[in-house]
């Protein structure tokens, strides 16, 4: 019976790819990539030659119920993103939510999901934590911060590079200097960094060197 797939892709390493995740990108009608470009290269090396179709955040409220309708017709889907587990931070949640209400069968696959690293990597408590994602750039973002000040379980954060410094001074803001964090930068890559300590700690030494690579941060919750 024909199925939706989600599939994770490595974060950085290739090699993290799994022996199932290349079996099901091998054996499935078609791969829905976020960008087919990216997708394309990791394929390539893979020597996975099924035919993609683009889909993302721009594109996904118009196309999601065609791709609900060919999975029905009997089409065998997958959806990966450019890196780690679809529908993290990521596209993915209009198109399972479509097929469950369409009784299309699901099916995800473990694998690759920077947060979870970052979490466990980073000396912070973890038996429960919220997971925030990206903050708003604009509009609630200092209303957000409040908030999330006042939390007694870690806090994930997602961030890209040209953005952190900005967020690690709104969080010395709105959660004190001395609140303890870890900033986890190039996960799984070569140039792999883990920077653990205060909020201020950490702030300078980023505000003393290039930032490049995309950013996980962990903050210790409010236990004051």
């Amino acid at each position: 019976m024909a199925k939706l797939y989600l599939v994770p892709t490595p974060i950085g390493n290739l090699s993290d790819m799994t022996f199932r995740a290349i079996e099901v990108l091998k054996s499935v009608d078609l791969i829905l990539a976020e960008d087919t470009r990216t997708s394309g290269k990791l394929l390539k090396h893979f020597e996975i030659e099924n035919r993609m179709s683009s889909y993302h955040l721009h594109n996904e409220h118009k196309v999601v119920s065609n791709i609900v309708q060919r999975i029905m017709d009997g089409e065998t889907m997958a959806l990966i993103s450019d890196a780690g587990t679809p529908a993290i931070s990521d596209p993915g949640f209009l198109l399972v939510r479509e097929c469950i209400e369409n009784d299309v069968e699901v099916e995800c696959l473990p694998g690759a999901t920077a947060f979870v690293l970052a979490l466990v990597n980073s000396g912070l408590p973890n038996e429960k934590f919220f997971f925030e994602g990206f903050l708003p750039h604009k509009k609630g973002r200092q209303t957000r911060l409040k908030e999330l000040a006042e939390l007694k379980h870690s806090i994930v954060l997602y961030e890209s590079p040209h953005r952190l410094l900005k967020t690690l001074s709104q969080l010395i803001e709105f959660f004190g200097a001395e609140r303890k964090v870890s900033v986890s930068r190039e996960l799984t890559k070569m140039h792999e960094e883990n920077v653990r300590g205060s909020l201020q700690e950490v702030y300078d030494h980023f505000n003393s060197k290039p930032i490049k690579g995309e950013i996980v941060i962990v903050v210790a919750g409010n236990n004051s």
